[in-house]
């Protein structure tokens, strides 16, 4: 299980999410030191209008021209030169910091839907192997944290753009070393359907699907509370170090990815997703239930909402990207991975954190003290009712077994029945 491809991959993982770590935790809290903290809502934005872009970019680009280890080098490199003139840019104005980003995630955005591409397409057993190559994404994300925020102590400062570059230049260099994957769509001719994902959407057509692609978008709107503010509000509760303390969450993570084949094959598709979407609203609940009080009792309520992360993201965003591919073709499956990109990560945070930064706004004073638990308590009650709606209507059972099917393979059918 572990040949040089695994390993060469998992590399790769562990890079991708250094890359986003070392700075998308600490962004905030630099912002608020840096006289920014009415746009931190934009801050994380940014990434969204990226993921809404990126599948036009994978559609047209990487299923079709260039090889996919290629295009992830390049876009790393010219992505790391954002983040060189980010602390630049952030004393000219908040817009010109704001800019400095979106061309960074526009950089990074695609790289998430062509690192899924190019493990799926490198290995045979996407319940055994994607896991233990995705949990060393799950390691860089910790490691640019402690990095950030223990080591060089730079929650609060440029430093952190600067970690991020040197890690990007790094992945850059090292993905043209990675497995050539060709691109899957080569020779073919271009048409506007393939270039807006049309394929991907009449794969709407089943129900499942359909109910999965919304629940995911829904989902994702009371979500963005956690990226934004999470660390805002940890801070807040008296934590140092913030960011190194959100890292306990992608620890958390680790056990669970590890754990994930034996979940998936006792649960399926659809409880995978159900348990991610409760822990969301317990994470929530806690938060809310933290705020008020003080003391161990409060740092152990926040912690173990920090705690849930591993079941949070890996029981809904990495079971989401193993149902996806398994419900796309060979020819597809960039498309596919990056329609969920833009539904989830794109459409769903990107109003999300709108809705969270208005919301956000109004429960914060003239004095700048914020409702705390107003701000926990409207998420954890939102993603409550679209976890029970999720559980009600989604029926597809869709799960370890189907690979013995041909389900998700290089041979997979153009469609699948219902089931």
């Amino acid at each position: 299980m572990l040949n040089s491809k695994v390993i060469g991959l998992s590399v790769m993982m562990f890079l991708q999410f250094f890359v986003w770590g070392a700075w998308y935790v600490t962004v905030g809290n630099f912002m608020a030191a840096n006289g920014m903290t009415d746009q931190i809502s934009w801050a994380y934005t940014v990434a969204p209008i990226a993921a809404i872009i990126s599948p036009f970019f994978l559609g047209f680009v990487a299923d079709r021209y260039f090889a996919s280890e290629r295009v992830l080098g390049s876009l790393h490199i010219l992505g790391a030169c954002a983040m060189l003139a980010a602390p630049f840019t952030a004393t000219i104005s908040p817009l010109a910091f704001i800019l400095t980003l979106l061309v960074h995630v526009l950089c990074y955005m695609p790289t998430l839907g062509l690192t899924n591409t190019l493990a799926f397409h490198n290995i045979e057993d996407q319940e055994k192997q994607f896991p233990i190559i995705r949990v060393f994404g799950t390691i860089g994300w910790i490691a640019a944290n402690l990095t950030v925020s223990s080591v060089f102590g730079a929650d609060t400062s440029a430093q952190q753009f600067y970690i991020t570059a040197v890690a990007g230049v790094a992945l850059g260099i090292f993905s043209f070393f990675l497995p050539h994957t060709p691109p899957p769509s080569k020779g073919k001719a271009v048409t506007f359907r393939e270039i807006i994902g049309a394929d991907t959407l009449s794969m709407m057509k089943e129900r499942s699907f359909f109910i999965f692609i919304l629940g995911s978008f829904l989902i994702c709107i009371p979500l963005a509370a956690y990226y934004a503010f999470a660390p805002v509000f940890v801070k807040h509760t008296g934590f140092e170090a913030p960011a190194s303390y959100m890292s306990l969450g992608q620890m958390s993570e680790i056990v669970f990815m590890l754990l994930m084949p034996l979940f998936f094959a006792r649960l399926g598709v659809k409880w995978m997703l159900f348990v991610g979407m409760a822990a969301w609203v317990l994470r929530y609940g806690l938060f809310a239930g933290a705020e008020g009080l003080e003391g161990s009792l409060a740092y152990g309520m926040v912690i173990g909402g920090i705690l849930l992360h591993g079941i949070c993201y890996d029981f809904f965003f990495v079971t989401g990207f193993i149902y996806t591919d398994k419900k796309c073709t060979k020819e597809t499956r960039g498309q596919a991975q990056g329609f969920l990109v833009l539904v989830t990560q794109g459409l769903g945070l990107g109003i999300g954190a709108q809705v969270m930064g208005w919301l956000f706004g109004s429960l914060t004073d003239a004095d700048g003290a914020t409702n705390w638990q107003m701000l926990w308590l409207i998420p954890c009650i939102a993603s409550g009712v679209i976890m029970v709606i999720f559980g009600l209507l989604f029926n597809d059972k869709v799960d370890a077994s189907d690979e013995e099917a041909g389900y998700g393979t290089d041979d997979a059918p153009a469609t699948e029945p219902s089931h």
